[in-house]
């Protein structure tokens, strides 16, 4: 079976048709437009969305580090290493606020209820 274009959902990037899934094809896309998405992708991990991050070391890493040297992989790699050390720092930071907040729930009383989405009854 033949790969369709198809760009009606995402107009600036190709997609292909597998087997009625789409998904995005990076080695359709310029180097330049590549280099836009990473930074984009880059710059909304600040918006406290580090899923961002993640997406952007995973989809280009192999683009970052892989490919052959082209013009804008430098600038590229600098996204992904920076995407990869914002999201250990983000995983850090949240892995010790949940530990702390497990531990402590308790103790903190009232103030750990108004935190808290759901109250667990009794006490650790």
């Amino acid at each position: 079976m033949e790969a369709q274009t198809d760009t009606r959902f995402v107009p600036h990037f190709p997609l292909i048709r597998v087997s009625n899934r789409e998904i995005m094809n990076l080695e359709r896309v310029s180097n330049e437009e590549k280099l836009n998405l990473c930074r984009k992708y880059y710059l909304g991990g600040f918006a406290f969305l580090p899923f961002l991050w993640l997406v952007n070391v995973v989809w280009f890493f192999k683009e970052a580090f892989m490919k052959p040297a082209y013009t804008e992989q430098p600038q590229i790699k600098i996204y992904v290493k920076r995407s990869a050390l914002g999201l250990i720092l983000w995983v850090a930071v949240l892995t010790t606020w949940i530990t702390i907040f497990q531990h402590f729930r308790a103790h903190w009383g009232e103030v750990a209820d108004y935190l808290s989405f759901t109250i667990p009854l009794g006490t650790p």
